[in-house]
Formats: C-alpha cells, structure tokens, sequence
C-alpha cells in the first residue's frame, strides 16, 4: 500500500519527500489531529525488526523535522510519535510507519495506554532483554 504512495501508483499529500524517507498526511478520517503525518522509509520494510539500519536512521531524522515543522507550522505544543510493528502490536499496514500527531494542551485526547498488559513473563524481563541485546 505504502510502496504504491512512494511508486507515484496511489495519490498522497506529500508534506516531505526525501532520500530514503517519505512524510505525508493520513486520510481526513483517519487524522486523530490537523495535520497528523505518517513518515515512511522509501525502501520497503514491514517494521521496525527488518528495516535497515540507514532507512531507520532516515526516517527517524524526517520524524524530527516533521515535529519542528508541527511547531511552526501548526502552532503545536508537542507531537506524539506513534508505531507498531508486528502481529502483536495491531499494526494495520504491513510498512514500516510512524505516526506524528501535533499536540496542544487544550487537545482533548490522550495516546498514552490507559490500560496494563496481561502478558507475564517468567524470569527477570530486564536480564532477558540485556541477553538478547547482546547477541
């Protein structure tokens, strides 16, 4: 779906193209903000375990200039930057995306998680990650 934005096959509302990154609107009934912007890796990449180490670093530099330009340009207080990668996080475009929302004091609406995982898991989560880290 995404690749088709970046292959000129689908329309988008291109804020920012660059090497290797792409930024444009999310569709009007979808946008939790004005002017909430999806930045993408040109290179396709289904999250964040099998995108390359350079199109990370792209992408995550175009999510920063999209932030400071959510300042500028929209008088924004502060952005979230949204992901989910994988069949267990409810991503729903199978490429590597994030999601930058403008944010106001006055906004209404949270993105935080109200709510706990269920998932337990045995041992220390601290060590294990440590462990896997340095692999």
């Amino acid at each position: 779906m995404f690749c088709d934005l970046v292959e000129g096959r689908a329309p988008a509302r291109w804020v920012a193209r660059e090497d290797g990154a792409a930024a444009f609107l999310t569709l009007p009934e979808g946008a939790l903000a004005p002017g909430h912007t999806l930045v993408i890796p040109t290179e396709h990449a289904v999250g964040l375990h099998d995108v390359s180490p350079r199109a990370l670093v792209r992408v995550t530099a175009l999510v920063q200039k999209v932030a400071r330009a959510m300042a500028v340009g929209l008088g924004a207080t502060g952005v979230n930057v949204l992901n989910a990668s994988g069949p267990g996080s409810e991503q729903s475009v199978p490429h590597l995306h994030f999601h930058v929302v403008p944010r106001w004091p006055d906004d209404g609406f949270t993105t935080w998680p109200k709510q706990r995982s269920r998932r337990g898991i045995t041992g220390d989560p601290g060590a294990a990650l440590a462990t896997a880290v340095a692999l």
